[in-house]
């Protein structure tokens, strides 16, 4: 089957029978799907190097991140140490395959998550993909509770959200940390200093927005 069909196979099919986002991607992988368009191209080498930079400038240890696809991202990044989980058990199986040679990467089933913190806790292009109200809750307040120091979200927020693709559904993102999430100041000189997004879902950029633990707003 030719590599193009085979991709738009996996991003369509699963769309036909529907049931959450969950399932939505491990149907996607296990049909030979990637983490989509976002993970490759110009928009991975923006994020690559937005992330690589901060990373460095704020002497980042550790990095956890939810929803780390198939790792081709993970590619572009130079971080010391990373920790990456997934719902989907293919995605996981292709990252330990990919970076099976690197002890500084593991990775494990977000249902197997214990609790483990790192400097910067990661989302990238995961939470416009979250559907349903009460995994998107939880998703938010495991990624705040995951981090020592750092939170950095890739992602679209609107008050006025479109809704095309079952897959799919923007969200006030900006407006529900701000207010679940008191404890921790976004970092408007860092999203101020970016260049302009490079990615679009819709009509919506998709962008990054940083934040801290007000605790450790010197460093």
């Amino acid at each position: 089957m030719p590599m193009v069909f085979r991709r738009l196979l996996s991003r369509w099919l699963p769309l036909l029978r529907f049931r959450g986002s969950r399932e939505y991607w491990e149907h996607r992988y296990r049909l030979g799907g990637d983490s989509g368009d976002g993970s490759y191209g110009r928009p991975a080498l923006y994020k690559a190097e937005v992330l690589n930079g901060f990373v460095a400038e704020h002497d980042v240890v550790d990095v956890i991140e939810f929803g780390c696809g198939d790792g081709h991202q993970l590619c572009l990044a130079r971080y010391r140490n990373y920790f990456g989980l997934d719902v989907s058990s293919e995605a996981i199986e292709r990252c330990r395959h990919r970076f099976a040679a690197d002890p500084s990467r593991r990775f494990a089933l977000v249902d197997d998550y214990a609790g483990e913190q790192a400097d910067l806790a990661l989302s990238l292009d995961v939470l416009f993909h979250l559907v349903e109200d009460s995994v998107y809750d939880r998703y938010l307040d495991r990624l705040f509770a995951a981090t020592r120091r750092f939170v950095v979200l890739y992602t679209t927020s609107t008050n006025d959200p479109p809704r095309r693709l079952a897959h799919v559904r923007h969200r006030p993102v900006e407006q529900d940390v701000a207010v679940r999430f008191p404890d921790f100041e976004r970092m408007g000189d860092v999203e101020n200093a970016l260049p302009p997004p490079v990615q679009f879902s819709g009509e919506l950029a998709t962008r990054f927005f940083f934040y801290r633990r007000k605790c450790t707003a010197g460093t």
